[in-house]
């Protein structure tokens, strides 16, 4: 569908009202002044939920969830109505959602029902389960937009195969959710849905490209939540909503039919993952749709079934003693005190827990961000630009909102300031950074393994600890920076991220001024103010190898257990 360029906004602003429409008159809520920043309580306070509702939405591990519904003590329809409900209720608050489909979702639900009470038997694995999707999932019959008036009308004629592989496992797909325009930002806000805000404080950003889903889990609107990453997408959102989430590798997970920007860019991929507020969720989700074998459905997806082995850490002593590394800082951002405050958390819960933590030695960073952010900028916007010309609408070139937009000193991120003079590379070109990028891979894998000198397990170290970003979810148009993320897409680590604690202006002050690496760095340093911070979540993330999804995992569950029994000492 295209339209003239005058027509973009009205096109837009029908679209919006059109999913307005969508919201039962019953769910409205009275909202809350825009004054008040935080609203995580609103789904209690606000008399839309039942009792009933508030314990099935309140449930946030996966695995009881999926009991409860496997065993009938909860029907997927009760439990889809319990998440649809609040999920309204976030989008009142937050922005969250696009594809609104009540009375789709609940006849799936009931079909679920049904099979269960015919059979006796779940489904699958996921059976009965409502999950969230991320706004470039397709599911048959339904628009998927993805931040572009222009895609206004775009109607799927398949599901993706993700959602093949959800229903086939049981699942109930139930909403999707808003995403930036071009996906290519750490923030979420585009012309047809407008802006997605924090539920911590809806002054901040709730990360992106996945911010939709990263607002709607973390106001319990979802049980899991499926988000891509090609820079951060999963990570950045999870991290700034206090949420887990994985990063996964390469392939690892089916993305085929998906829709996407920058389509037929293949050197450095766009992953589909989960976030969610439980570890365990992680797990579940992850081993459902690789027992589901995706290679069946999408001819890209890695031929590896589940390793129950690598989840055991077979890799890694068995989870006994291991050897982690902390990078403290990437050499092109220094975090922020809470961030700093929360890897000295991690190493002392480690350390209590009888494993060894040494520090990162970074290695060719400047190198890898520059030749990554070359290869994303190889046609010099021109995918972005055709996908604007449909509507006529612009190509959105900042996240900061029309009116009371936080001072940031930064008039240009490092990102655009590394790749230098813009232009459309020539086919070779573009291949000479393919072949930089896998010399950088190679020597970035023999520095991994020559740590196994230090760690004194015999082995390398087993996982990096580091931000996710250099800040806790910051205000509007102030995430310029996404190199400790982008990291992993460049090299392919498998990589999660959790929580660790919320930012505190007593222990979390302002730190004197550092030999500034560079302007973004100098920029970032001037942005904290422990007052405006104070309460927000602070994540961090684990960095594994390439495909070693199980281990992630495995090891994200050995350092959030030391957390826990760490925190209970205190």
């Amino acid at each position: 569908m295209t339209a003239p360029a005058q027509d973009w906004k009205a096109l837009c602003a029908e679209r919006k009202q059109r999913q307005l429409a969508q919201i039962p008159k019953e769910w409205s809520i009275s909202p809350p002044p825009n004054e008040q920043r935080n609203v995580l309580d609103v789904p209690r306070t606000c008399g839309l939920l039942t009792a009933r509702e508030l314990e099935i939405t309140d449930t946030v591990n996966v695995a009881i969830l999926l009991d409860k519904l496997r065993t009938a003590q909860w029907s997927s329809v009760e439990v889809t109505t319990a998440f649809y409900k609040r999920a309204i209720i976030a989008q009142q608050l937050t922005n969250c959602l696009t594809e609104i489909f009540i009375e789709r979702a609940l006849a799936r639900a009931q079909e679920v029902d049904d099979y269960l009470k015919k059979t006796g038997q779940p489904i699958g694995p996921l059976h009965g389960l409502p999950i969230s999707l991320k706004d470039q999932f397709c599911i048959k019959a339904l628009e998927t937009i993805m931040g572009y008036a222009g895609w206004i009308g775009r109607v799927a004629d398949r599901d993706s195969v993700l959602v093949e592989l959800l229903y086939e496992c049981g699942a109930v797909p139930f909403v999707r959710t808003n995403v930036p325009q071009t996906l290519m930002w750490g923030e979420t806000y585009n012309h047809v849905f407008g802006r997605t805000t924090n539920p911590h404080n809806r002054y901040m950003t709730p990360g992106g490209s996945s911010g939709g889903e990263g607002a709607l889990v973390a106001l319990h609107g979802s049980p899991l939540g499926v988000g891509t990453d090609i820079g951060g997408s999963i990570r950045i959102p999870s991290a700034f909503c206090g949420l887990y989430g994985l990063r996964p590798s390469y392939e690892r997970l089916p993305y085929c039919n998906a829709v996407n920007s920058q389509v037929g860019q293949e050197s450095i991929l766009s992953v589909l993952g989960p976030m969610t507020n439980s570890l365990e969720g992680v797990k579940l989700f992850t081993k459902a749709i690789i027992d589901a074998r995706p290679w069946r459905k999408d001819p890209l997806a890695v031929r590896k079934a589940w390793s129950a082995r690598e989840y055991a850490l077979g890799d890694h002593g068995e989870g006994g003693h291991m050897c982690f590394a902390i990078m403290w800082d990437n050499g092109v951002v220094k975090p922020h005190p809470p961030l700093v405050r929360a890897m000295k958390i991690v190493k002392d819960a480690l350390e209590a827990a009888g494993h060894t933590v040494i520090v990162w030695e970074n290695h060719r960073h400047l190198e890898l961000y520059k030749n990554g952010q070359a290869i994303f900028a190889a046609d010099d916007g021109h995918d972005f630009l055709q996908d604007c010309a449909l509507s006529g609408e612009p190509l959105i070139q900042t996240m900061s909102p029309d009116t009371d937009a936080h001072k940031y000193a930064l008039d240009e991120p490092m990102l655009r300031t590394i790749v230098g003079e813009r232009r459309h590379l020539s086919a070779y070109e573009l291949w000479q950074l393919h072949k930089e990028k896998r010399a950088l891979r190679k020597s970035h894998l023999d520095h991994w393994e020559a740590t196994a000198v230090r760690t004194g397990t015999g082995r390398p170290v087993d996982a990096i600890i580091s931000p996710a970003a250099a800040y806790a979810a910051c205000p509007h148009g102030c995430n310029s920076d996404c190199f400790y993320t982008e990291f992993c897409n460049f090299l392919d680590y498998a990589a999660s991220v959790f929580p660790v604690t919320t930012v505190d202006k007593t222990l979390d002050q302002r730190v004197a001024p550092h030999a500034f690496y560079n302007h973004e760095d100098e920029a970032v340093y001037k942005l904290y103010d422990p007052e405006l911070w104070h309460g927000m979540p602070v994540d961090l993330q684990l960095i594994g190898r390439t495909q070693e999804e199980e281990g992630v995992i495995g090891m994200t569950e050995v350092v959030d257990r030391a957390l826990k029994a760490f925190k209970q000492t205190k």
